[in-house]
This record gives C-alpha cells, structure tokens and sequence, in this order.
C-alpha cells in the first residue's frame, strides 16, 4: 500500500482536489428576492429608536456626525404602519459622514413570521439617506438563509425629518443553500 505522505505519491493529491473544488464552487445555490418595509421612529408613542450616544449625549439628533442609535423596527409586509408585522429590525446606526448626511447601519432582520419565520438576514452598509436609492450588503444570515451573499436596495417610502420617522423600503436579493 502507497504511503501518501510519501513525497512521489502525493503528485495525485492535485488530480483529487479538483474535482472537490469544481462540485464546491458549482454546487447549486437558491436565489431568494424578499420586499419588506422597516419602519424606523424616533418620536412618537410607536418610537422604535433612541439615542444612546453623540456630541449631546442621548440628546444629540441622528442628522449629527457620530451620533449612535440603537433600533428596534419593525419589519412589515407593506408600506403601512398597520401592515402585517413579518419581524423586527435591531442594531444600530451612527452617523458616519462628517456632513451628516450619512449613516453607517449595522442590523439584523429577524423574522417572527410568515415563510421565514425564525430565520434572520445581516445587513451592513452606508445609507446616504438623500438619496431616493441606496445598496447595502446582506452579509450573513441563519436559518433558512444559512450561507447567504447578497445585496439590496433601500428605497425612503416616507421622511419625516421634523418629527424624525421615515419607512424605508428594502429590496432584497440573496443567494444561499
């Protein structure tokens, strides 16, 4: 019997590789498209988001460079408040851009109903938020999205800047196994 650790044999490992990496690198992947609204509040009996740190204190608006929030949206069907809640969005955003026109969002979309149910996607990404449409990155996921890569687009269905409530809408597009 051939030793494989035996420099002369081991020229078969290559020829073995290939055919792992060909199935690895092809394996069949399901596309996933998802539309969904997350309803971000900062005032109001309904706010889902607060402050928690900036220039301020808690007090700081998030239209300021280096304010933090901490979110807890929910995530609905439609563009209505009164739409079927499907989960939440929690995690955070800062305000990252020096004119404080952008944030940075890091959240987790935790779906607690419907197909999904239990499952979660990752989302990271900058928002320029006076932009009609912006990409982020779907960057991790559990459940039924377990090996998930993606990308969306995030459309402002509604601003509100006086009152600080917006719902935005987020077109999902993720590949996964």
């Amino acid at each position: 019997m051939p030793n494989l650790f035996n420099f002369p044999s081991t020229s078969f490992l290559p020829l073995l590789a290939l055919p792992i990496l060909y199935w690895a690198f092809n394996f069949p992947r399901r596309q996933t498209k998802l539309t969904f609204y997350v309803h971000d509040y900062l005032t109001g009996e309904d706010a889902s988001a607060v402050t928690v740190a900036g220039k301020d204190g808690h007090t700081t608006s998030i239209l300021h460079f280096g304010t933090l929030l901490a979110v807890d949206d929910p995530v609905t069907q439609g563009p209505d408040p009164n739409s079927k809640e499907i989960g939440r969005a929690q995690g955070m955003y800062i305000n990252s851009q020096l004119d404080g026109k952008g944030l940075h969002l890091v959240f987790s979309v935790i779906f607690t109903d419907g197909a999904y149910k239990g499952s979660t996607l990752e989302i990271q990404g900058a928002d320029l938020f006076a932009m009609k449409e912006r990409e982020f990155s779907v960057v991790s996921g559990t459940g039924y999205f377990r090996f998930v890569k993606g990308y969306g687009i995030m459309t402002t269905e509604m601003l509100d800047i006086p009152n600080l409530r917006a719902i935005l809408k987020l077109d999902i597009t993720v590949k996964h196994f």
